[in-house]
């Protein structure tokens, strides 16, 4: 069984269903979910998230749609909003990166987007 996602006119995901595998009975679901809702439809990956897919398969669409993710046709795949304007996306994992990478130690810290850093949390 395969997963479908239902985008707005921005390319937000607005639902994830499950449907019919690409290709059973000769039939292109994506376009016939697309044509039967009146909204672009696209097949997203379960098994697919950053880039890898979980069971050493062919990654498909970056990461598993969810809600509010956006399908973005220069990588062909789903990543989460943008959290910050500084960060920048990865085309392989479909996710956004900050400027600098976060501290590798075991504290915890969030991104300040005013001083472009990380602070403890």
């Amino acid at each position: 069984m395969a997963h479908y996602a239902v985008l707005d006119e921005n390319n937000v995901v607005t639902q994830v269903f499950v449907g019919k595998d690409e290709g059973d009975g000769g039939v292109d679901w994506e376009q016939w979910y697309s044509e039967s809702c009146g909204k672009v439809c696209k097949r997203t990956s379960y098994n697919t998230n950053k880039g890898v897919h979980a069971t050493g398969g062919t990654p498909f669409r970056k990461n598993y749609a969810a809600v509010g993710f956006v399908y973005r046709e220069d990588i062909d795949g789903f990543s989460p909003p943008q959290p910050y304007p500084s960060w920048t996306l990865n085309t392989i994992t479909g996710l956004w990166d900050a400027p600098i990478p976060p501290p590798s130690d075991d504290d915890s810290y969030v991104w300040d987007e005013d001083s472009q850093s990380w602070v403890p949390a």
